[in-house]
């Protein structure tokens, strides 16, 4: 990624300046000429994500504006600045000075996020990028190892699953720890049962054999530094099992191992920022697939805490594989725990996909997340564990089950009180991710989404760097 650049590399560097709607008057005020004339002639009003290229006389680009909208805040006129990358020629630019409360860090990590693009499958991808020149005490690299994750998150999202299987999910787990020396172990297949991931096998256990499930564990850090676990659905295609989705529902069913994607990626920014954690990344890894050996509702699956799951839908198969690696969480005893999964089409009638339910009985880790959503942009906001739904996850012939009965309009809070059942006492957080934009914005682009991670990596770093 070279988005970013701390000086120069030659050639022109284009001023771009950035201006909100409330200040749009004063600007025009201030440039008066043929900057002025010729944004006014273009009808800017610097609405957000509005450019027009100023020329010079010879034809070449002169300046750069670059409308903000009405942001509520300094740093959501920053985070706005994710659309400018794909609306500038290659080249050289800077932003010029003059706009207050434009945080040059900030400023440097949107651009560099509106710089993602996914071109894996495209005959006639370009290299060719705009380039943002940093000011001094921006740390370049930093930012870069921020960008780089929610890329990593992204492709993984954007990959089909006929590539990005289990073993193509093990294949990123094992470079990702070998990349910041951190170990490794991977349970496969028939030997979950052994080793006491039954609900992994059962949901996993209909995929064919070159597709076999796996438990993913990566370990990284000193043991004396306070224990991270980091818990990710990985479930690489969801058919929704013998209770089939429709075709329609089916179709972005790729992108159903988000979670393990979000855990890997916020795992990549903890350690590449050398963080003083020790870190845990737990990711359950399966096909949820259709044959005869399919888990039918109706039927009873064990789980590594102990309790028994009656299996009323075999299409909530995610709280499933959640529960067996939480419980493994529990046995490590972690100082904090955090879940990310793409569980339920419930969190998207509530909150839409842009904004992220988040679920803790911990106070503390409340406000920490609502202060660093706020900080970074990443849009959170908790949802109750309401007790009186309690009462949906009982069975009459096991401990509990995994489809609500009475409250399927609380979906999401009923799954993530299922979650509770058997997560870790520490504190502990569970965020109900989408990991898509279903539609093209300025800076992000149809596809997969970073979602909660930069707002998660900045509460854990509040908490222990």
């Amino acid at each position: 990624m070279s988005e970013l650049l701390s000086a120069p590399e030659g050639g022109p560097v284009i001023a771009v300046h950035a201006v909100s709607q409330a200040d749009w008057p004063q600007f025009l005020s201030d440039h008066s000429g043929p900057l002025a004339v010729f944004a006014q002639a273009c009808g800017f009003k610097a609405r957000s994500g509005d450019v027009i290229l100023v020329p010079s006389a010879d034809g070449q680009i002169e300046s750069v504006v670059f409308g903000l909208g009405a942001p509520a805040s300094d740093a959501a006129a920053a985070r706005s600045l994710r659309a400018l990358p794909s609306k500038l020629p290659p080249g050289q630019y800077s932003l010029a000075a003059g706009k207050p409360g434009l945080d040059p860090t900030t400023v440097a990590l949107a651009f560099a996020l509106g710089s993602y693009g996914f071109d894996r499958y495209k005959a006639s991808a370009s290299d060719a990028k705009a380039q943002l020149v940093v000011g001094a005490g921006v740390d370049v690299e930093a930012v870069l190892q921020l960008a780089k994750a929610c890329a990593l998150a992204k492709d993984m999202v954007n990959t089909p699953a006929n590539h990005m299987g289990p073993a193509e999910m093990e294949a990123t787990a094992r470079s990702l720890a070998q990349q910041f020396d951190a170990e490794i172990s991977v349970i496969t297949g028939d030997a979950l049962l052994v080793q006491n991931y039954p609900a992994v096998h059962a949901v996993g256990r209909a995929s064919h054999e070159s597709r076999a499930s796996r438990m993913i564990e990566i370990t990284w850090g000193r043991p004396e530094h306070p224990l991270i676990c980091l818990v990710g659905k990985g479930v690489v295609f969801d058919t929704g099992g013998l209770d089939m989705k429709p075709s329609a529902g089916m179709r972005l069913m790729k992108k159903d191992m988000g979670g393990a994607a979000h855990a890997l990626a916020l795992g990549q920014m903890i350690m590449a920022a050398g963080l003083p954690v020790r870190l845990v990344i737990l990711t359950p890894v399966v096909e949820n697939a259709i044959s005869g050996d399919a888990m039918r509702p109706g039927d009873v699956l064990a789980s590594r805490k102990g309790l028994t799951i009656e299996v009323g839908n075999t299409d909530a198969e995610g709280r499933l594989i959640l529960a067996d690696a939480l419980s493994r969480a529990c046995e490590l005893e972690p100082a904090l725990t955090i879940d990310l999964a793409t569980l339920t089409g419930a969190a998207r009638v509530a909150l839409g996909p842009q904004v992220i339910p988040f679920f803790t009985p911990d106070e503390a880790l409340a406000r920490d997340l609502a202060q660093a959503s706020e900080t970074t942009g990443d849009a959170l906001w908790r949802l109750p564990l309401w007790a009186g739904y309690e009462p949906s996850l009982d069975s009459d012939i096991a401990d509990l089950k995994n489809d609500p009965d009475g409250w399927a309009q609380a979906g999401a809070m009923t799954a993530a009180l299922f979650l509770q059942r058997f997560a870790p006492k520490g504190a502990w957080v569970h965020l109900d991710i989408y990991a898509w934009n279903p539609r093209k914005q300025p800076g992000h682009p149809l596809g997969a989404e970073a979602q909660a991670i930069l707002a998660l990596f900045a509460m854990i770093k509040g908490r222990y760097a």
